[in-house]
């Protein structure tokens, strides 16, 4: 059976993740860096892990304004706006791989430190795509429901796969309609 994995809505827990994700692991400090690029940039788990120093930082050690990559599930090509990326990692990878230092962590080694934390605080829908869809969600409700934003952040094709991606149920679109003033 799959995994519903969801975007987390409340800050929160958001925090709680955050912080177990930095204080719980060997590699905290990368758990916890890895998580919030992915929240802030909005790119998959397998596109995060994949990024590599040269494409974030100059060679001054100051972060890019933006990096160019292409998506490896569509090949679409994407621009990312980094706000802020800060790591000391000597390796090409910006999230090396602890065991082999000349790879990047890999998506299942990944999926397991966000499998323990759902554990540890009792969440069962975390997945390596909460980052992702978390980001998308803040950036949806933040910027007054701009779906068309958010669908353009995400790479994605219809309103449709966007809206059932930051997990709008009838309880959220209930919640929304509760806000508005029909008279």
């Amino acid at each position: 059976m799959k995994q519903l994995v969801l975007p987390i809505k409340d800050s929160n827990i958001l925090h709680e993740v955050e912080d177990t994700l930095l204080n719980n692991f060997k590699a905290g400090r990368r758990s916890y860096t890895i998580f919030q690029v992915g929240k802030a940039t909005l790119l998959r788990v397998s596109d995060v892990l994949a990024l590599r120093r040269t494409e974030i930082f100059n060679d001054d050690e100051t972060v890019v304004k933006n990096a160019y990559i292409r998506d490896k599930k569509t090949g679409k090509p994407n621009i990312l706006y980094l706000k802020s990326v800060k790591q000391n990692l000597h390796s090409d990878w910006l999230f090396p791989s602890i065991q082999h230092p000349n790879r990047h962590i890999t998506e299942k080694q990944f999926y397991k430190i966000i499998a323990k934390t759902g554990d540890l605080l009792g969440i069962d829908y975390l997945g390596t795509h909460t980052m992702r869809k978390t980001g998308a969600y803040r950036v949806y409700t933040q910027n007054h429901y701009n779906i068309g934003l958010v669908i353009s952040l995400l790479n994605h094709s219809s309103e449709a796969m966007t809206l059932k991606y930051l997990g709008l149920d009838q309880v959220s679109r209930e919640q929304v309609l509760d806000e508005v003033k029909f008279d």
